[in-house]
């Protein structure tokens, strides 16, 4: 047996290494490409990205051309006019030491960007004296155009890919661009297309005499793929006019399809800003501006107590867990005295409460006590929050959504976990966190999130995963969003609720906000609003929300908006709610006085009083001439 294992080693080793040598040889070209590499100039042809149309095919992004200065410093000559360079450019001499320096530590053999995205005058003046310059060559790209002023939040931008994102990803070399945020990232393997390669051979004098090998290894550019997204560009564009002056944001669905027909964040600025040969300037001056943040997508990442809003979800599960029915009745007297003398306090009629009534004029003590019966269901505390949490989750609260744009926040539904950190000694009952109850609390949601939840209100008990992408030439969109998700809470019980939903338009908190011809179902939403100044916890003006669905039968649309330090939700967040959806059910404003007030109006003194500076950034989206109006012409 000895005697045979050696010589079969031995042969089984030779043929291994004989077949590895043929595929390298004859098979696979790439390690011979390389090995000629002094003698082979490779050139890029870069493709144009995919084009971006809202759902109605409108065009939202296009291209234009761009010009890279290209450098590969060992074939620079040492006589070449540098102040003459420089002058074409438009750069210092000192910009030209640096970028070169820069350029030779990447590699001084292999091709890096000296001068990214030059006009078309700076290229033509450029290209008659190119042959001057050895070492350096013209790069075509394509840039984006945008067609619209609005959106940014949701196209993202353009920019080079950095040297982790090349050493991670081959397919990016220097002076790549790539997406960044919104659905140019999302999306960058769709839109950026297919880079074509041209194998050039040089002579000893390192001139070019032609392709190599009759281009047998070339190949052509494939242009990236279009793209419909879900957005109505009519709706995006209105819902960012009306908060201008204001910060917040805005989310609406599909309720059938989770598509999302628009997505708000103010304050928001022009993505054409971000293109050219000043988007570094302009990024920086965006990523700079700590007190307005237009960088920050509040839409997706802003995290805030949910107020009035919250209570649909108190009594769906106070239903489901029956724990109350529609006849089960508490009375208020302006307020609810819970435990050891604590006072939540209330701004409803008082007196006997029910479900629909309790809905329509938002009764804390309502709710309040449907949420303590819910967890004293349960002996254990512990256990009734769990199953809460649970209800929780099955409408999209406390997790990542799953939507296909890339940022994202959980929110917080808190579980038995939260209160033993909070309470490590124990002892904690309902009436310790009864404040949850009314969307205050622990309790923590995003804009999309709320409106996800009214989504599946409006569907009564299931939802689809919100997502922006409508259509990919060629391609199916991801099968997780047309799959459906059914919550916890059995359909009968959202009649009830919808219902009282309805009526806070036609008897409650809403009432001044109804628009003649659609049956909208909404909640108005204040939150407490608190933050740090100087170490020390201080009360903000409140936010101001609102969420909402119409028709209510066979709805079509359902939104959730929040306006930063708005006071309360028929101030600010209720107006725009209604206008957003008679905007998208019709195509036309009847509510003017309303339009006329929120168009006009302004938050930006309120925002002002906090931070000591006011926003003069010209890179933001503003109004012409805005008119301001003072609060207290503004009704509930």
């Amino acid at each position: 047996m000895r005697k045979v294992l050696l010589p079969t080693i031995i042969i089984i080793g030779t043929i291994l290494l004989v077949l590895r040598l043929f595929y390298l040889q004859i098979i696979d070209d790439t390690f011979k490409l390389k090995s000629e590499n002094n003698a082979i100039k490779i050139q890029y042809d870069y493709p144009e990205r995919g084009y971006i149309y809202d759902r109605h095919g409108k065009l939202l992004v296009a291209n234009q051309p761009s010009y890279d200065i290209m450098v590969i410093p060992r074939e620079i000559k040492k006589d070449i006019d540098i102040d003459e360079f420089c002058h074409l450019l438009h750069i210092t001499r000192k910009d030209y030491d640096r970028i070169l320096e820069k350029a030779i530590t990447f590699s001084p053999r292999l091709p890096s960007v000296f001068l990214p995205q030059l006009n078309k005058a700076e290229y033509a003046a450029f290209q008659e004296k190119i042959r001057k310059f050895p070492g350096f060559y013209i790069q075509k790209r394509s840039l984006r155009d945008y067609q619209v002023k609005f959106g940014a939040n949701i196209f993202g931008f353009i920019t080079q890919a950095s040297e982790k994102t090349i050493l991670k990803n081959p397919y990016y070399k220097s002076g790549d661009l790539l997406g960044k945020q919104g659905v140019e990232e999302s999306y960058e393997n769709i839109l950026r297309g297919v880079k074509g390669v041209k194998y050039i051979q040089k002579d000893k004098f390192n001139r070019e005499i032609g392709s190599y090998k009759n281009g047998m290894y070339d190949t052509i550019a494939v242009q990236g793929e279009d793209i419909n997204l879900t957005i109505d560009a009519t709706l995006q564009e209105y819902g960012e006019q009306l908060m201008i002056n204001k910060r917040g944001g805005i989310v609406a669905l599909e309720p059938k399809t989770g598509e999302i027909l628009a997505l708000v964040t103010a304050p928001s600025y022009d993505p054409a800003i971000l293109v050219g040969r000043q988007r570094s300037r302009n990024y920086t001056a965006l990523y700079n501006d700590s007190i307005a943040k237009p960088l920050y997508d509040r839409g997706l990442l802003a995290e805030y107590p949910p107020g009035s809003p919250f209570k649909i979800l108190t009594a769906l599960i106070g239903l489901q867990e029956g724990v109350i029915d529609e006849q089960s009745s508490f009375v208020c007297h302006h307020g609810f005295s819970y435990a050891r003398g604590r006072f939540m306090r209330c701004h409803c009629h008082g007196g006997a409460q029910q479900l629909h009534r309790g809905i329509y004029e938002s009764c804390n003590t309502y709710f309040a006590s449907t949420y303590m019966k819910t967890i004293n269901k349960y002996v254990r505390p512990a256990d009734g929050v769990d199953v809460w949490s649970r209800h929780l989750r099955s409408f999209g609260l406390g997790e990542f959504m799953g939507y296909d744009l890339p940022t994202g926040r959980r929110g917080k539904a808190p579980t038995s976990k939260t209160y033993k950190r909070i309470y490590p000694n124990g002892g904690w009952r309902s009436t310790a966190i009864v404040s949850n109850a009314i969307g205050q609390g622990e309790v923590l949601m995003t804009p999309i999130q709320l409106a996800n939840m009214m989504a599946a209100v409006a569907n009564r008990g299931y939802y689809y995963t919100p997502h922006i992408i409508k259509k990919i030439e060629g391609q199916k969109i991801d099968k997780k969003f047309t799959t459906k998700h059914m919550t916890t809470v059995d359909r009968k019980y959202f009649e009830p609720v919808v219902a009282g939903l309805f009526d806070v338009y036609n008897l409650g908190t809403a009432h001044a906000l109804r628009v003649e011809g659609i049956d909208i179902c909404g909640k108005t939403g204040t939150a407490e609003n608190y933050a740090k100044i100087n170490g020390k916890r201080v009360k903000l003006q409140d936010h101001s929300i609102f969420v909402a669905f119409a028709p209510k039968d066979n709805p079509k649309i359902a939104l959730a908006v929040f306006v930063e330090n708005g006071y309360w939700g028929a101030r600010w967040a209720g107006p725009i709610a209604s206008l957003m959806i008679e905007k998208y059910l019709r195509g036309k404003i009847s509510r003017v006085d309303l339009e006329k007030r929120m168009l006009e109006g302004s938050l930006q003194s309120e925002y002002d009083k906090y931070t000591g500076k006011k926003e003069t950034d010209t890179l933001l989206l503003k109004p012409t001439a805005p008119k301001v109006i003072d609060s207290s012409e503004i009704e509930n």
